[in-house]
Order: C-alpha cells, then structure tokens, then sequence
C-alpha cells in the first residue's frame, strides 16, 4: 500500500474518533473543533510516511499538539482583548449560571479540572480515548514506564481531590466504615 493509501486509510478510521478528543477537550467550540480536527489531518498528512501501522495513539499525540497551539493561540486573543477593553467585564456585564446549568457528575470533572494538565491528559487518554498503556506512551511521546508512573500518580492525586472534596466525615462513620471493611 502506498503512502497515501496509508493515509487515507487512517483517515476513514480515526477521524471520528480523534474529533471526539478534540471535542472532549474544546468543550463544545464546534468550529474550532473542525479547524483543530482539519489541522491534524494536514499534520498527518504531510508526515504520511511517517504513520506507524496503528496511527490512533500518534494522531492524539498530534491532536495534542495541535490543541496547544489553539489554547494559546486564544491565551494571545484574550490578552490583547482584555488590553483594549472590550470584553464583557469591562464593560461592567457579568452572567450568572443558574441553579440548572449543574450537570451530573460534574464533580468529578471539578476534580479533574484540579489537576495539572499533564494528570488530566493522561487520564484522559485512559479514560475517554480509552488507550492502554502503550498506546498512552506514543500519544504522550514518553517510553512504557514513564507512562505507566504518570497514570499511577495522576490516579492517586485525583483520588486525593475526591477525597478534599468529599464532606467530612464523623468519627461514628469512619468506625462503622472499618468495621465493615473487616468483615
């Protein structure tokens, strides 16, 4: 198969699945997630030759890539925004959410959003993208083992998070929970 079979081939199996990254993480900018999606494909598809026989991991590693350029791309708009005055609070509006705008599980994402960018992507690559270890490590661009360590300590510090978060805890509980554990 030639280069550009190859490519074409990643194309047709990946491109919905690396839309999804990219919209799970520009939450729900729709035309940016079209622009980022079209970005990484003309990434993909200058580098052609370079498309390992199972291009997922490598194509979120490009998304990756390509959705850091878009945030600061926006960091430099917002900045240059908030210079000229023009924004919303400048202008002394602000929106309130309402009590319906909570979504389910939405403290978990809270949780999440806690976490250093580095913790958050790669459980999010574990979690949404579902990709085993290897394929995490390619997305990542990091060996097998630093993988491995980065999942285990972003699982333990959003264990910990949860944990902040979650209501204190009375002495009776906490006695009825290691009871509990013991049987």
């Amino acid at each position: 198969m030639s280069n550009d079979e190859i490519f074409a081939a990643a194309y047709r199996e990946h491109y919905w699945a690396v839309s999804r990254y990219v919209a799970r993480r520009l939450d729900g900018r729709a035309g940016e997630v079209e622009e980022v999606v079209a970005e990484v494909f003309t990434v993909a598809w200058r580098r052609r030759a370079d498309l390992p026989s199972s291009p997922l991991p490598w194509l979120y590693g490009v998304a990756r890539n390509c959705l850091a350029n878009t945030v600061r791309g926006h960091g430099r708009r917002r900045r240059l925004v908030d210079r000229l005055g023009n924004d919303d609070t400048a202008h002394g509006r602000h929106i309130a959410e309402g009590p319906e705008t909570e979504t389910p599980g939405a403290w978990v994402h809270e949780a999440l959003a806690r976490l250093s960018a580095s913790d958050q992507e790669v459980l999010r690559l574990t979690a949404w993208e579902e990709l085993g270890i290897d394929e995490v490590a390619v997305a990542l661009g990091c060996g097998r083992r630093a993988a491995t360590m980065r999942l285990h300590r972003a699982r333990r510090r959003l264990r910990a998070e949860i944990d902040r978060m979650r209501p204190a805890v009375t002495a009776d509980t906490r006695h009825s929970l290691r009871e509990a554990d013991r049987r």
